[in-house]
């Protein structure tokens, strides 16, 4: 993991939950960890781990900054995979 995807990675877990961090940044974050990235249909990403865990959501648009509760579910998501 870099210095850019560290940073990421201590905004995702700050409180309050910020509604700052760009969308593109948790998805390299994400494949840093090794997460494969599907494309859906649309603007629809899913974020599958190498231990089968997954995380589902829709990229932000016009936007280019995750949702609060985006931010709220990758840190979840972060979380029961062990990530801190």
């Amino acid at each position: 993991m870099n210095k850019k995807q560290r940073a990421t990675l201590e905004a995702i877990f700050a409180k309050p939950t910020k509604a700052t961090i760009k969308f593109a940044d948790i998805e390299k974050l994400l494949v840093g960890l090794d997460a494969q990235v599907v494309e859906g249909a649309g603007s629809r990403v899913v974020f599958r781990m190498p231990n089968g865990r997954k995380w589902e959501t829709h990229r932000p648009h016009p936007g280019k900054e995750a949702k609060k509760y985006q931010v709220e579910n990758v840190r979840k998501f972060l979380e029961e995979l062990g990530v801190k």
